[in-house]
């Protein structure tokens, strides 16, 4: 089977799913072409020792990739980052033609929308049918991130990117969510439902394992002998970090709350920590990620959230497949599937979104929790991420939708 697979984001930035398809897919036979742009995600600048050029080619082991211009943005400027999104779309419809020639199906990563135009080109001149990962729902996870604009703008802003989302489901051979209940969203608008698959998102295997907590990867973290709640990843918009600096805040003599990473709220929760006087609040900011594995090991659990928005009770963030992947129990912040699963499968503590009173009982909780039940909960997640999310168990379910589309279609 030959796969086109077309993502504004890819490796050697973080966003490894793509690339990670990619070689899987390239590693069982498969011929797999990959259309991008250079990476400078999530630093908005290109990477120190490339230099964006039209005929770039390199070879990613198996896999080809065709590298085209875009301009880069990941602040929180939306009219940056939709110069972003609409020029790689450009330069990806004029490059796709020739570089996508002769795939039997083309796979897109989505977000952003822009992605899609290029399969949709493919898909009107060839016939090549088209699978659409959604990861986020637009325009609703843009309209809730507070970047767009308000008023007039706003609404014929969320008017066109809802009319470009629902034709691009309809151009979809298949669409392949990461929950149960983004697959019900995307039905509710417009999407076929026979054509809707749910994929559970896997995270990077090689990165985030088991490992045992070193002296140095505690002292990140500031680890004092008391249960320590990490969150790694965004410090962004869309977390509601706020509500966990609140409850962590109330229980400031039971626990530690760690942050790593950055983003655009950063500086407002950090203010909030100030203010409430939480010294139990800690910021480490940024850290590589071959460090990740030992800090997730360093804490007791890891902490998922999200803010209550109907748009985001579909998502899973990747924060929860990387905890699972490293065994350690979740408390869960966040509507829809994520808590669903993490109480159903025992993996750790759940509490409603954006309800600091609620999530404060669940650090004290957690704080209040036996060893051994900690150690049992640790087990039980790597088991569900070995059983349900691996690497492994996402490429099989992709390369059976790829090649039934490719059959159905005749290109095989």
């Amino acid at each position: 089977m030959r796969v086109g697979l077309v993502s504004q984001w890819y490796p050697p930035e973080g966003v490894f799913i793509p690339g990670n398809l990619a070689h899987g897919l390239a590693e069982r036979g498969h011929a797999v072409r990959v259309l991008t742009t250079f990476p400078s995600y999530p630093y908005g600048r290109i990477y120190p020792g490339w230099r964006q050029r039209w005929r770039h080619r390199e070879t990613d082991g198996p896999v080809a990739v065709r590298r085209v211009p875009a301009y880069p943005s990941h602040d929180t400027s939306a009219r940056r980052r939709a110069l972003s999104h609409l020029s790689f779309g450009v330069s990806s419809v004029l490059a796709g033609a020739g570089w996508l020639a002769g795939v039997d199906v083309t796979y897109v990563y989505h977000p952003p929308p822009t992605t899609v135009a290029v399969a949709a080109v493919l898909r009107a001149a060839r016939r090549t049918p088209v699978v659409l990962h959604v990861q986020d729902l637009w325009p609703e996870s843009v309209i809730g991130s507070g970047m767009a604009p308000t008023g007039r703008l706003g609404r014929s802003l969320e008017a066109g990117i809802g009319a470009l989302m629902r034709a691009a489901y309809r151009t979809a051979a298949a669409i392949v969510v990461i929950s149960p209940a983004m697959a019900d969203l995307v039905v509710a608008r417009g999407a076929d439902p026979e054509r809707v698959r749910v994929v559970w998102n896997w995270t990077d295997d090689t990165l985030f394992r088991p490992v045992p907590a070193t002296p140095a990867a505690r002292a990140v973290l500031g680890h004092r002998g008391r249960c320590t709640v990490m969150f790694a990843g965004n410090l962004g918009l869309l977390q509601g970090l706020d509500t966990a600096v609140r409850a962590a805040a109330a229980v400031r003599d039971r626990m530690d709350l760690v942050l790593v990473g950055s983003g655009a709220d950063e500086k407002a929760i950090g203010r909030l920590a100030v203010d409430l006087g939480a010294d139990n609040v800690r910021f480490v900011g940024r850290r590589p990620a071959s460090e990740m594995a030992e800090l997730y090991a360093a804490a007791d659990f890891q902490l998922v959230c999200l803010r209550d928005l109907p748009a985001l009770h579909g998502t899973i963030p990747s924060k929860l497949q990387a905890a699972l992947a490293c065994g350690v129990p979740v408390v869960a912040s966040l509507g829809g599937d994520a808590p669903a699963l993490v109480r159903s499968a025992g993996v750790g503590l759940v509490s409603p979104p954006e309800d600091w009173r609620a999530l404060a009982d669940r650090f004290a909780e957690a704080a209040a929790l036996p060893v051994a039940e900690r150690a049992r909960m640790a087990h039980q997640a790597r088991r569900v991420y070995e059983e349900r999310m691996s690497v492994r168990v996402g490429v099989d379910q992709f390369e059976d939708i790829l090649a039934k589309v490719a059959t159905r279609r005749g290109r095989t």
